[in-house]
């Protein structure tokens, strides 16, 4: 992570460039690290692409909400390296589609932070916790604006989570690590869910915008600014990249925001099934962790904690009326594999090795499968193939007799299913891999982890003709998905047809908002010469579609200087 005195001038250095410039520094941004030490191992490819041509992806919606997610088709307008048209800032308000595209902008930032996680499984997750907790809101009626939440996670040990304008919110390691119930994980996402959920975000930033693009530069760089510094308080953030228009106390979310976005958090929670006692057993702890000797939680300083606030939680919880919530196999599995990925080096993947060890043999882990599975996980990662199946044949036989105590039927989950691929892929067992990726995804249709491990495993086993098909039928399902674009040209490449590798490059460069890395892939696949006629029609079409967003995208820069 790039230290704040840096981080601090290299936005003053951005905040005094003119638009155009803005654009043109964020579009040669470093490509995206995701995952601890080579988190997936690259694919094979064909012997004339480098490795790492194909730029970087992520930050869709997840399946588990049941739409297409928070990016529109391709057809409709993609969001740009610039700053989007948030209206009249001299007396308006920052509409929800405006404050989306801002959201989208902050993210393009936090997606190239090598902090930022792009594990699937971990991202499918905290989605599958925020598509319960807005269907509660719809089924109560909270919330006049429902955006599609997008979750994401943060390599951090510290205790926090942030919400972003347009819907995204991040959760540090720190945070999944300190939870010791899926309940107490989803309260603090209905938290920040109803940040979002009661526009408190949007009306600060509406407060700091003074009509002016200075202050909206400003504005938007502060978040980035925060974010990248880890310091997880939007009213922090904002006041680090507009000092001259706010002060920090003006823009922190106040205590009656903090009240609101208890109470719309509780009413999510406890709509969704959650334990309602999850935010108050959460808080307390915080609370205690607090006054001790090792300092102030980030969440706790972030999000101050008042007596009156857990007070108010307690009572609301004792009102409600009494469930026996049901854990999801998968928040332990990803609280394990959390607890991993916040990890930074061989000797660190070592030690947590022996922390769950110890764990299990002084019986105080929180799920003892789960701690098989981040060992397992951990050994994969330090290239010991056999220890890790073994460890992770562990975790299934515990997973399914602990299943078979409570009267259920262990149907595996996508966290023990897609590591046994990984393991078998890893350690060069092609056709195992294959047929366990098979398994995988024909278990889990709708985890994106299922998916990516089968098109990995078919790219690495050099199933090019394979991994084509099934990234294009990725393609059309989720057109707003970089990911599927970025498999398709890795296969195409692979298999030796350019023609559809320069044009899966321009789609997913063009989500990305690269513009003009999109248009010259289409210049140059309509300069094969095999290319047929109406393959030529398509590749025109859709090259004036990118050319005129293009210049409009200018010329709409241009207006705001």
């Amino acid at each position: 992570m790039r230290s704040k005195r840096f981080l601090a001038a290299l936005l003053s250095i951005a905040l005094a460039a003119p638009p155009p410039l803005l654009a043109q520094a964020a579009s040669s941004s470093l490509p995206l690290e995701s995952g601890p030490l080579e988190q997936y191992a690259s694919p094979i490819l064909s012997p004339d692409i480098a490795q790492g041509i194909f730029g970087t992806y992520g930050g869709a919606q997840a399946r588990f909400s049941g739409n297409a997610g928070g990016n529109s088709s391709l057809r409709a307008p993609i969001t740009t390296q610039q700053l989007p048209d948030l209206g009249d800032g001299s007396g308006g308000s920052l509409t929800p589609q405006a404050e989306r595209k801002l959201g989208e902008r902050v993210m393009r930032e936090v997606r190239r932070d090598p902090d930022y996680i792009g594990d699937w499984l971990v991202r499918d997750y905290l989605n599958s916790v925020s598509a319960k907790l807005a269907a509660a809101a719809s089924a109560q009626y909270i919330g006049g604006y429902r955006p599609d939440f997008d979750l994401f996670a943060i390599r951090d040990p510290q205790i926090n989570a942030f919400s972003l304008p347009g819907g995204f919110i991040g959760v540090n390691t720190g945070l999944i690590v300190a939870t010791q119930t899926e309940s107490e994980l989803a309260s603090v996402i209905g938290h920040e869910m109803g940040h979002v959920l009661q526009r408190h975000i949007a009306r600060m930033i509406t407060a700091s915008e003074h009509g002016t693009y200075a202050a909206l530069a400003s504005t938007l760089f502060g978040v980035l600014a925060g974010v990248l510094a880890h310091s997880g308080d939007l009213g922090t953030a904002i006041a680090l990249g507009g000092q001259a228009y706010a002060v920090d106390n003006q823009l922190r979310f106040s205590r009656s925001a903090e009240h609101e976005a208890d109470r719309v958090g509780f009413q999510l929670m406890s709509g969704a099934g959650y334990d309602p006692y999850g935010m108050v057993s959460f808080f307390e702890r915080l609370d205690r962790a607090s006054m001790a000797d090792t300092g102030v939680p980030a969440y706790a300083r972030t999000h101050p904690l008042t007596g009156e606030r857990i007070a108010d939680m307690s009572d609301r919880a004792r009102r409600s009326p009494y469930r026996q919530p049901h854990q999801a196999p998968e928040y332990g599995f990803v609280r394990a594999r959390a607890r991993v990925l916040q990890d930074r080096s061989r000797s660190d993947y070592a030690d947590e090795i022996t922390r769950m060890r110890s764990e299990i043999e002084d019986k105080t882990a929180l799920n003892v499968a789960a701690n098989w599975y981040g060992i397992a996980y951990a050994q994969m990662l330090l290239e010991r193939y056999a220890d890790a199946a073994a460890s992770l044949a562990t975790a299934r036989q515990t997973f399914e007799a602990s299943a078979r105590r409570e009267g259920e039927t262990a149907r595996s989950s996508p966290s023990l299913d897609v590591l046994a691929a990984d393991i078998a892929r890893r350690a060069g067992h092609d056709d195992d891999a294959l047929r366990l990726a098979q398994l995988a995804q024909t278990r889990w249709p709708d985890s994106h982890a299922a998916i990516d491990m089968h098109l990995r495993t078919l790219l690495t086993a050099k199933r090019f003709k394979d991994a084509q098909m099934q990234a294009q039928r990725e393609t059309e399902a989720e057109p707003q998905q970089p990911a599927w674009w970025l498999y398709l040209a890795q296969a195409s490449a692979g298999a030796g047809d350019t023609l559809t590798q320069h044009r899966a490059l321009a789609e997913q460069f063009a989500l990305d908002g690269a513009w003009p890395s999109a248009i010259r892939q289409l210049k140059e696949a309509r300069d094969i010469k095999t290319a047929g006629y109406y393959d030529l029609s398509t590749i025109d079409a859709r090259l004036h579609e990118f050319e005129a967003r293009y210049k409009e995208e200018r010329e709409d820069d241009k207006d705001k200087i």
